[in-house]
């Protein structure tokens, strides 16, 4: 492991802070019970700690979907983890956290930080030996005295392998008072011009809410818009994207890991 991610890593986290073992204990007891009830998908989840660069629960379904192992994802942490990850997106990867950090500790007020939820993608090598894209969620569950996200839980999901590359990109969406995701924060680390790249944080929302299955008129009252608003909103990401309807909008947006 490149020394340097360590410290890279380290520097982007660092707190002086001193965890509390009982708020970690409770939370993990509590997702160790739901854990049992999780069907078996290749979706899993963790819980971060990365003032301690480790994970402190690693649930059932890491092995089935990655076929790595779990002993050692717990026992090395995110050395481990990082091992697995594809080289040449090391440094991509790092930018992409410091970019999300930079964005919440000088764009979100320290009593909205709880509402904002990360992703973000990366390759990594599973027992196959071949590279896959995840897609990685995380939530803060625990915060610094500064405001500085520590704890996290993070949902991480193995996309379907395809030849085509996807870029490594960064978004932070936070809850209105609808208790709806809004984009607030939106980056790719690449120079394709990908569907992303066209539309606006709005646009984006509405696209998620269509593939959801939402109406103009449900979007709206999310979203606290008209429904006139949204119908245009429509139109003009068809006209953006050359996409003749949103049936072949929404495909686009997830074959390109968009949603």
């Amino acid at each position: 492991m490149n020394n340097r991610i360590i410290s890279d890593y380290s520097e982007i986290f660092e707190t002086y802070q001193e965890l509390k073992g009982d708020f970690l204990e409770s939370h993990i007891a509590k997702l160790k019970e739901l854990d049992m009830y999780m069907p078996h998908s290749s979706t899993f989840f963790c819980v971060t700690n990365t003032t301690t660069r480790s994970f402190e629960y690693v649930s059932k379904n890491f092995h089935p979907s990655t076929g790595l192992d779990a002993a050692a994802m717990c026992q090395q942490g995110m050395t481990y983890w990082w091992e697995q990850m594809h080289p040449d997106e090391m440094q991509l990867w790092l930018q992409s956290l410091t970019d999300l950090m930079t964005f919440t500790m000088s764009e979100i007020n320290v009593h909205d930080r709880k509402k904002v939820s990360y992703t973000w993608n990366y390759r990594i090598k599973v027992a196959d030996g071949l590279y896959r894209s995840i897609l990685q969620h995380t939530t803060p569950m625990y915060f610094d005295e500064e405001g500085k996200p520590v704890i996290g839980l993070a949902h991480y999901s193995l996309l379907p392998a395809v030849s085509k590359f996807m870029p490594i990109r960064a978004t932070a969406k936070m809850l209105n008072q609808n208790e709806e995701y809004e984009t607030v924060f939106f980056k790719t680390y690449s120079e394709q011009k990908l569907i992303s790249e066209q539309i606006t944080f709005r646009e984006r929302d509405i696209i998620r809410l269509i593939s959801f299955g939402h109406s103009s008129e449900d979007i709206a009252e999310k979203l606290f818009i008209s429904t006139n608003t949204v119908n245009s909103h429509r139109r003009n990401i068809l006209k953006k994207t050359d996409c003749k309807n949103t049936s072949e909008l929404v495909a686009r947006s997830i074959r390109e890991g968009m949603i």
